[in-house]
């Protein structure tokens, strides 16, 4: 009876928390406190990004450019198999961490110690993508998708372009 009323309650506990976005919410995450906002001036390909399905747009670009004590941030992005034009002003907020003007959170997961690769996602999971100066190579691939996994995502999902 014991063990009846024991199993009775173990299927009313709660299962496992569901994924919002590409990353489970309940995992700690970590933004490189080393990052150096400066050093990311000039333009980016997005080379990897975060999406549910194969197909939708095909890659983006980001230019970073001093704006007073922020970065004036200008391009495309694609998230989640869709572009999304981009345009905004972001201030830091703590070590390896961006506010834009519209309160999105953009957490610098990890950059290379050349600046040649930025890994970047979201506390929420809501997206994450991978920018890089040029092409990027194998290493650095792996890299950035370990990070992500690190921090919760689903690398199952990250799609290099």
């Amino acid at each position: 009876m014991i063990l009846a009323a024991a199993l009775g309650l173990t299927a009313c506990a709660p299962g496992p928390t569901p994924v919002a976005g590409f990353r489970q919410p309940d995992a700690p995450i970590w933004s490189a406190a080393a990052f150096a906002p400066g050093q990311i001036t000039g333009d980016w390909q997005q080379v990897a990004g975060f999406s549910a399905k194969p197909g939708g747009c095909a890659d983006g670009a980001l230019s970073f450019a001093p704006a007073g004590d922020a970065l004036a941030v200008t391009g495309t992005l694609c998230l989640n198999g869709a572009a999304q034009k981009v345009d905004a002003t972001a201030r830091p907020a703590g070590p390896g961490r961006l506010t834009l003007e519209d309160g999105q959170d953009w957490w610098i997961l990890w950059v290379d110690s050349g600046y040649r690769t930025l890994a970047i996602g979201t506390p929420s999971g809501r997206f994450g993508f991978i920018l890089d100066r040029s092409a990027l190579p194998p290493d650095r691939l792996a890299a950035a998708s370990e990070v992500f996994d690190f921090n919760g995502y689903t690398t199952a999902a990250l799609r290099p372009f």
